[in-house]
């Protein structure tokens, strides 16, 4: 739908699904010990890249399963310009981030150990 020259945009379907109230200061930052899965495109140092036994390139980890692009003392991506493009769609407070979150908290409690993917 367009009128007097100016084209209708719909509304991102996501935005009204996230959520305000959720920060990543107060996270264990869970989506860094996400499997990162790096695309030809992405413009990530060679040297932080590692491949799987199936041939994917992914975000390398650092021994206790970190990304090794995030600093561990301000809990930052080191390279955000540079960053996959899937942590550019990682939306903080999206669904996935709280669904992520939530389930990380439910096994913590529970005792069960992180699990890396």
């Amino acid at each position: 739908m367009s009128g007097a020259g100016v084209a209708w945009v719909s509304p991102d379907p996501y935005a009204e699904s996230i959520d305000p109230g959720v920060d990543c200061a107060a996270c264990d930052a869970v989506c860094c010990r996400l499997t990162v899965v790096v695309m030809p495109e992405d413009r990530v140092p060679r040297a932080l890249v590692d491949r799987t036994a199936e041939g994917l390139e992914v975000m390398a980890r650092n021994e206790e399963g970190w990304c090794i692009a995030v600093d561990p003392l301000h809990l930052r991506c080191t390279i955000y310009e540079q960053r996959p493009a899937i942590c550019r769609k990682f939306a903080m407070g999206s669904p996935y981030c709280r669904d992520v979150r939530e389930t990380y908290r439910d096994e913590n409690a529970r005792g069960i150990p992180l699990t890396l993917y």
